[in-house]
C-alpha cells in the first residue's frame, strides 16, 4: 500500500511536498522538482523557505498559518525564486496531516505554475495599451499621442518607415484603441505574394474561378468585414490590382475573382510602407488617386539610428521581455555592452536591436550580458571606436556623432562609447578637433 501512496504522490501533475511542524520538508514529488529546479535530495530536510524563497515566507506564510491555526488555504497567489533565481508566479493550496490518532504532526502543500496563465493575462493587457511602443524620442513620442485620435477616427492611414522599425506594431495598437477592437484584425503583405495570388486573397473567389478553385473562399476584405486590414507593404502592389482597390476605398465594393455578384466592405484599411510613395508615383509604379485615398492620416516612424537615445530602454523592455519568456535569470546589460549597443548603426532599426537581445540571451549563462554575447556582426561595428577596426575615419564619425548627441560634453560622450574621458580627449586631439 506505501508503494501505490508513493506512485500516487510522484504522478500528481501538481507539486506537492510536506513538512513537519518545524516546516522542515519531508517529502518533494516531481512536479516539485520540475517547477522549482530544486531536486528531492536537495529539498528533504531544509526548511520549506530555504528552497521556496516567496515575499511571504517570514510574514503571512500559508503554510505557517495552517500549522498555526489548523485552517486549509485555497489558491493564494505567490512569487517564488527557482533554483537559477528566476521569479514564478505560482497557486498555492495547503491542509495540515494527521497522524492515525488525529494529531497534527505537519503540512502539505500543494503548488501550480502560474506563468503561462499570467503571460496570457499581460498579453491581453498590453494590448490595450501604448506601453509596447517605448521611446523617449520626441518624433515618436508625438505619433504615440495622436494615436488614441487616429484610432478612434475611423480614417485610412498610412504608416511609412524603414523595415523593423514597429510599423506593424503601430498598426496594431491602431486596432486595439479603435471602435473596431472587438473586431477581426487582418493583416496581408502585398511583397509576399504574386499579382494574381494576392488579388484572390484580397477579394476571395467563387468554385470554378480558375482551375483550383474547387470550392468558394472570401478574402481578406470579407474576413475583415467590422474590423481592420492591414495592406502592409502597399508600393509593391501592381497597378492593376491597385485600380481594383480604389473602387474598394471609393464605394466600398468590390467582386470575387469568378463572380458576378457585388459585395460591399466594411472594413478600416491601415497601409503600411517601407518605400517612398511620392517616388513611387513619380516613376509611375503607384497610383497617385490610391496614395491619396489611403493617406487620409499619414505616420512616419522614424529609423532607429535616428533616435538612439531609445536604444537603452529599447534594451531594458527586450530584456524583461525575454526574461519572462525564458526564465533566464539575466538581470541586466553591462555598460560596455550598452556602449556597443549605441554605437551600431542598426540597419534593420527596432526589430534587429531585438533580436541581437534575443541572440544575448541565448548565449548568457550568467545575470549580465556582456560583449561577447552579442552577434559578431554587431559586436565588430559597435566596438569600431575602441580601435578594434582600422577604419579611423568611421572612428573619428562615430566620436564626433557621440560629442553632437551629447551638446559637446565629453565625459557624458565617453560614458555613452564605454571609453575613458581621457582616451576620448587623446582620440579628439588625433582626428583634430580637439582643444
Amino acid at each position: 500500500m506505501r508503494d501505490v501512496s508513493e506512485l500516487i504522490f510522484q504522478s500528481i501533475s501538481d507539486g506537492v511536498f510536506t513538512v513537519d511542524e518545524n516546516r522542515i520538508i519531508t517529502a518533494f514529488n516531481k512536479a516539485a522538482e520540475q517547477i522549482t529546479g530544486f531536486g528531492a535530495r536537495e529539498a528533504v530536510g531544509k526548511h520549506c523557505f530555504d528552497i521556496f524563497r516567496t515575499e511571504l515566507c517570514h510574514t503571512r506564510c500559508p503554510l505557517k498559518d495552517t500549522l498555526q491555526h489548523h485552517d486549509m488555504v485555497e489558491d493564494a497567489r505567490v512569487s517564488i525564486l527557482t533554483k537559477e533565481g528566476c521569479e514564478l508566479p505560482i497557486s498555492v493550496s495547503t491542509e495540515v496531516l494527521k497522524d492515525g490518532e488525529g494529531r497534527v504532526v505537519g503540512a502539505v502543500e500543494f503548488f501550480r505554475d502560474l506563468s503561462h496563465i499570467e503571460d496570457l493575462h499581460r498579453c491581453l493587457a498590453e494590448k490595450k495599451t501604448l506601453e509596447d511602443i517605448v521611446s523617449v524620442n520626441h518624433e515618436m513620442q508625438e505619433l504615440v499621442r495622436l494615436l488614441p485620435d487616429v484610432a478612434k477616427s475611423e480614417c485610412n492611414v498610412l504608416i511609412e518607415g524603414p523595415s523593423g522599425s514597429g510599423k506593424e506594431l503601430v498598426a496594431q495598437v491602431i486596432h486595439n484603441l479603435s471602435p473596431r477592437k472587438y473586431g477581426p484584425y487582418i493583416k496581408i503583405n502585398c511583397a509576399a505574394l504574386p499579382a494574381t495570388l494576392l488579388e484572390s486573397e484580397l477579394f476571395g473567389y467563387e468554385k470554378g474561378a480558375f482551375t483550383d478553385a474547387k470550392r468558394d473562399k472570401p478574402g481578406k476584405f470579407c474576413l475583415a468585414n467590422g474590423g481592420t486590414l492591414l495592406l502592409d507593404e502597399i508600393s509593391e502592389m501592381e497597378p492593376p490590382l491597385q485600380v481594383k482597390l480604389l473602387r474598394v476605398l471609393n464605394n466600398g465594393e468590390y467582386q470575387p475573382l469568378g463572380s458576378t455578384k457585388t459585395m460591399h466592405a466594411d472594413a478600416r484599411i491601415l497601409a503600411s510602407t517601407n518605400a517612398d510613395l511620392e517616388a513611387c508615383i513619380a516613376a509611375g509604379t503607384f497610383r497617385g488617386d490610391l496614395y491619396f485615398r489611403i493617406n487620409v492620416v499619414g505616420l512616419r516612424i522614424p529609423p532607429l539610428r535616428d533616435r538612439p537615445g531609445d536604444i537603452p530602454i529599447l534594451v531594458d523592455h527586450f530584456v524583461k521581455q525575454f526574461r519572462r519568456k525564458t526564465r533566464k535569470p539575466i538581470r541586466r546589460v553591462a555598460p560596455e555592452t550598452l556602449a556597443i549597443l549605441r554605437r551600431y548603426s542598426f540597419p534593420g532599426n527596432v526589430r534587429e536591436l531585438e533580436n541581437a537581445v534575443e541572440h544575448a540571451f541565448v548565449m548568457c549563462h550568467g545575470e549580465e550580458i556582456l560583449p561577447q554575447h552579442l552577434p559578431a556582426a554587431v559586436s565588430r561595428e559597435g566596438a569600431a571606436v575602441n580601435g578594434v577596426t582600422p577604419k579611423k575615419q568611421s572612428e573619428r564619425e562615430v566620436i564626433l556623432e557621440a560629442l553632437s548627441r551629447n551638446n559637446g560634453n565629453r565625459s557624458q560622450a565617453a560614458r555613452e562609447l564605454g571609453i575613458h574621458r581621457t582616451t576620448l580627449w587623446r582620440k579628439a586631439r588625433m582626428y583634430g578637433f580637439g582643444e
